[in-house]
Order: structure tokens, then sequence, then C-alpha cells
């Protein structure tokens, strides 16, 4: 019999080999993050929490820690196949947090029942090493809330339109950088409301992503403008409010944005227009960043410069990056699928959706 305790590296491939169905989905899961051929990180959270959720259901545990061993062992598999897709590594870690908290209400309830003292208890349920007892009806209670996790991830782009009118207003000039889903959809929920309004977009060279999103939005019959990156500060005299795009949010209140967002917060901070991202907290990440180097991606300076060019300069780099690190003192408000929330307050919805002792997957 296969032990429950998932081994590391190539022995938990073998390990997961027991289970056909599992471990075709997870080498497919691994192979398209590595070659990244999953675009976009809600499709990247939901495939992450299909697998996470099949690997659960099929493969033998009797214990929450037993649980989160094989959660760990997967999920930092995944983290190491792609670890500039922090997605991945929140949504295991926000399974690891509804596996404590299942079996700590689990434990109560079965303490209550047989008349025992949950005093020993503690907050987070896990003195006295409680994770090593076996309570039934963990497995029904985890997959219920990760059910309720998926709906939440179906659920995200309806939760934050409902906030569109409330911070759009009429006859606004609204900034955005690049193409982002999230913000295309949060502004055209508001012009379906008849809430006229002006977009400038920021082609966001060179891969020039502006301009598809100015397409669309101009389709849904909003009034767009196209403009260069570097005309950012120029225009920013006329821009009530800048929307950012996002594709991390980090720890201590500063977000990760497509490359020409830092130009574009610290435009809007020096002429105090007040700076706007718009994202779901399932991006929301226990990680910390202090520079603009890590958690960054150098795509080919081809799109930069031609290559017999750059026999002309030798001595020079040429660096593309795909994203900008924002600090939090740039940003004014986040707008979440639960509401809007200032940078200061980020670290609660840290301690409601993840456990400190997560923060390492080793």
């Amino acid at each position: 019999m296969k032990s429950s305790v998932a081994p590391s590296g190539k022995d938990l491939d073998a390990w997961l080999s027991t289970w056909p169905h599992v471990h075709g989905q997870y080498r497919s899961l691994i192979t398209s993050l590595q070659r990244r051929k999953v675009a976009g990180s809600l499709p990247c959270a939901k495939m992450t929490i299909e697998l996470l959720k099949a690997v659960m259901g099929t493969c033998r545990w009797t214990t929450a820690a037993e649980l989160m061993s094989v959660v760990k062992r997967v999920g930092k598999a995944l983290v190491d196949a792609q670890p500039l897709q922090l997605v991945v590594g929140n949504v295991v870690r926000r399974i690891l947090f509804i596996i404590r908290e299942e079996h700590k209400t689990k434990l109560r309830e079965v303490r209550a029942r047989e008349g025992g003292s949950t005093a020993s208890l503690s907050d987070d349920g896990e003195a006295g090493n409680e994770l090593e007892a076996s309570v039934p009806g963990l497995r029904t209670g985890v997959m219920e809330a990760i059910g309720e996790l998926q709906l939440e991830l179906d659920n995200v782009y309806n939760e934050i339109c409902e906030l569109a009118l409330e911070h759009i207003h009429a006859n606004e000039v609204i900034l955005t950088v690049g193409r982002s889903k999230t913000v295309e959809t949060f502004l055209r929920e508001a012009a379906e409301r008849r809430r006229a309004f002006e977009v400038i977009v920021a082609e966001s060279a060179p891969d020039i992503a502006g301009r598809e999103m100015a397409k669309s939005l101009a389709a849904a019959g909003i009034e767009t403008t196209v403009i260069s990156d570097s005309a950012v500060y120029a225009i920013m005299a006329r821009v009530n409010q800048v929307l950012l795009p996002c594709r991390a949010l980090i720890a201590n209140g500063g977000l990760i944005a497509p490359c020409g967002g830092h130009m574009a917060a610290l435009a809007a901070k020096e002429l105090s227009v007040p700076v706007v991202c718009v994202t779901g907290l399932f991006k929301l990440s226990p990680v910390y960043r202090h520079d603009q180097d890590a958690f960054n991606d150098l795509r080919s300076p081809s799109a930069l410069i031609e290559y017999a060019d750059t026999q002309l300069l030798p001595e020079a780099d040429f660096l593309n990056p795909a994203y900008d690190y924002v600090p939090p003192e740039l940003v004014d408000l986040y707008i979440t699928n639960t509401g809007g929330h200032q940078t200061f307050y980020l670290y609660r919805l840290l301690g409601e959706y993840y456990h400190h002792d997560d923060s390492s997957l080793d």
C-alpha cells in the first residue's frame, strides 16, 4: 500500500502514478505552467484548484496533517514549475488555510458532542499536535469549502463590476495602461449602465496591448483615446483617476503591474491624481517584494531593437521587463471582489486568507 504522506521531487511523480487520472492531470498542468500555456491568472487559479481537489478526493489520507503534507508537496511542484505565477502559491496556501479551519471546526464539534473541553484548542486549532487527530467529516467539509472557493472565483468579475458605478462618475477621464480583462470588464459594466466617461489607454509598448484594449472599449461604445507611453505625464493633468491592472498583489500593499504601471503611478502622484487598482483577492500574495527585479520577467529584447543594430552598441544592455513593481505609497485604493480597501488594510486580509505557518511550502 502506498504511503499517505506524499514524497517530494521525482518521487512525487512516481507516487501520483498510482492514480493515473490524477497523475495525468498533474503532468498536464506542470507542463502547461513550464511552457507558459496557461494565459491569465484566473484560469491558472482554477486549474490549480481542480488539480488539488482531484488529488485530495483520490489520494489516501486520514488526518489533516497528512492531507496538508500532500497539498504542500503537490503545490511546491506547481510553484517550482512557474515561480513567477504567484497565484498558484496563493491558491495552495488558501486551501491549506481551509483545511486548518475545517479541522478546527470538526474537532470542536466532536469534543462538544463528547462533553469534553475545547479549551486546549488554540485560536489556530493546532495546540498539542491537534492536526494529527483524525476527525469524522473532514473530507466532506474540506470539499464543500473548496467548492465555495471555486464559486468565489467564478463570480469574481461580477462582484467587482457591482462597484463600477461607485467609482466611475459622469464625464470623468480615466487613464489605464495596457490590457487587462478585469479593468476592461469594470469599464464596460459602467458604460452598460449608461455612465458617460472617457478612457485614455497607454499603448504599453513594445507589445502594444493597449491598442487592443482601446479597440475593445471603443466597440463597447466608450470614448477611447490611445496615447504613447511617453505622453502619460503630459496627459495626466486632464485625468481624474488612474485604473491600474494587477498581476499580483503583494503583502506590503504594493502590486505587480504590466510594464508602464510604475511610470503612470509616479506621474499621478506628482499631479495628485488618485491611483486605483482593480483586482480579485485571489491575487493577494503573502510574499514581499523590495525592488523592481524581484518577481519580474525579462522578455526578448528583439521587440526593442533589431539584432543587427546591436552591433553598433556592443557595450549596451537592452532590457525588456514584462512587469513593474508599484510600491504601496503610490496606490490609493484597491477595488476587489469584497469591496474597496486601502493599502494599510491588506495585512488584515492576509490573516483572513492565509496562515502564517504556510508562508513557505517547503
